[in-house]
């Protein structure tokens, strides 16, 4: 007889807990997820590689950044060496500066 009480009290408990949950009213499906920022119209600072060839095979000084980025327009600039580690975003507002062994400008792009 007590086996039968507990069997039945499971299934009751079970039964209920069945139809507590997946409401199809829930306040989750009513508010949808917000939406990613979406790019504007306006636009964003970005490097105008073209204006900056001509600084390739220069030797790269320093105090040449902020002409650089004067030229180029960019926000900012980052120096690649060889053999440096680089992270892979993508930023249209930066000049990339590579150089060789010897310090000398081999190539500049944005990104």
């Amino acid at each position: 007889m007590f086996r039968v009480s507990c069997v039945l009290l499971m299934v009751a408990s079970l039964g209920l807990a069945g139809c507590s949950t997946g409401s199809s009213g829930s306040q989750a499906e009513k508010d949808p997820a917000p939406l990613p920022p979406s790019m504007t119209d306006e636009p964003q600072d970005m490097c105008d590689v073209d204006a900056v060839q001509s600084w390739v095979g220069h030797d790269y000084q320093q105090d040449m950044e902020p002409q650089l980025l004067s030229d180029s327009g960019a926000r900012t600039l980052r120096v690649l060496r060889p053999n440096t580690a680089a992270t892979m975003d993508l930023r249209l507002d930066r000049l990339n500066v590579k150089l060789d062994d010897n310090d000398v400008i081999t190539e500049v792009g944005c990104g």
